[in-house]
């Protein structure tokens, strides 16, 4: 399973571990996500998804439609 958030795109990022010497190393900054079921009142059911914790405050404030909408538009900007 990718670490991808489908919601919001957010994905690993990549950088350095420094030793206090001043070595670099690389390391991944992976996204914060979660399983969550998010329920769909115009299918009457849930959806089971693996979401950032970014997307899930999103959802919980605006609605999983209104988000969705919200994050697609801003993606083509």
């Amino acid at each position: 399973m990718s670490r991808i958030c489908p919601l919001s795109g957010k994905k690993p990022q990549y950088g350095h571990n420094v030793s206090h010497s001043n070595r670099k190393t690389k390391r991944r900054f992976l996204p914060n996500l979660q399983s969550h079921k998010i329920w769909l009142p115009e299918q009457n059911r849930y959806l089971r998804v693996r979401i950032s914790t970014y997307g899930i405050k999103l959802i919980d404030k605006l609605g999983f439609e209104k988000a969705r909408l919200k994050l697609k538009n801003l993606s083509q900007k």
